[in-house]
């Protein structure tokens, strides 16, 4: 992405779900645009790989540990990040988790819903009230929180997992109007089906009916979904706030 080189030059960015696909994608683009950023993520092993070999192309990266299901380790994290970046400029909200696939709502069980729900919709409310020092004095704070298209169409067998992702479109909403005074932009990026490692559960059926009915007939990659992103940490956006960007390729017309 030559063209953002310097779009993010001097800023600090917590980016979560950081260890790979959409979340590894999304910190390699910020670090290349200039920034200095802090991983998160629960899946420690393969966050430490992924670090390395950012680091190893020049990239100033660190890994912090988070358990989104955790109010401690969820305050720690963003304390430890915000330290070590000397100040935050922005918050990518990415970790979720999708288990509640292929079940309909009779067969979801009580503990997966509440478990999503801990994690994708607290855990980004949570995360986000822990970076606001930070984001306050940075003066030009962001919040990027990562929906999804499925609640935008309403994709079925998936219910815990799409109003998960239905509550971060309308807390990002509450978020923007509460945070604007202190100059701190809140918006959300849905996308839709993208190749990625949590996407291979889902049935190949699903993938087709994504390709066939977009504007531009293709499979969606993580590098689609970057521009969104780091448009919304940029200062292109600082009177931009409260929004949802649907990227998918014209599957859904938001």
């Amino acid at each position: 992405m030559a063209a953002t080189a310097n779009l993010l030059a001097g800023r600090r960015i917590l980016v979560t779900g950081a260890a790979r696909g959409l979340g590894l994608a999304f910190v390699s683009a910020i670090a290349e645009a200039g920034a200095t950023v802090a991983m998160a993520d629960i899946l420690q092993e393969q966050l430490q790989q992924s670090v390395a070999a950012l680091t190893q192309r020049g990239l100033k990266v660190a890994s912090f540990a988070v358990d989104l299901a955790d109010p401690v380790s969820i305050k720690a994290c963003a304390a430890q990040a915000t330290e070590w970046l000397g100040g935050l400029d922005g918050l990518v909200n990415n970790a979720a988790i999708t288990n509640s696939g292929g079940k309909t709502s009779e067969q979801l069980e009580i503990d997966m819903w509440d478990r999503v729900m801990d994690v994708n919709v607290r855990g980004t409310w949570l995360m986000t009230n822990a970076c606001l020092p930070g984001l306050r004095a940075s003066g030009r704070g962001a919040v990027v929180n990562l929906s999804s298209d499925t609640p935008l169409w309403g994709a079925p067998n998936l219910l815990a997992y799409v109003a998960s992702k239905s509550a971060v479109i309308g807390m990002t909403r509450s978020l923007a109007r509460e945070l604007g005074g202190d100059n701190i932009t809140v918006n959300a990026v849905a996308p839709g089906l993208t190749l990625v490692e949590a996407t291979e559960y889902v049935p190949r059926e699903r993938h087709q009916i994504y390709h066939d009915r977009r504007a531009i007939q293709r499979d969606q990659m993580p590098e689609d979904v970057c521009g969104a992103v780091l448009f919304a940490l940029s200062d292109m956006s600082r009177f931009f706030t409260g929004q949802v960007m649907a990227v998918n390729g014209g599957f859904v017309l938001n």
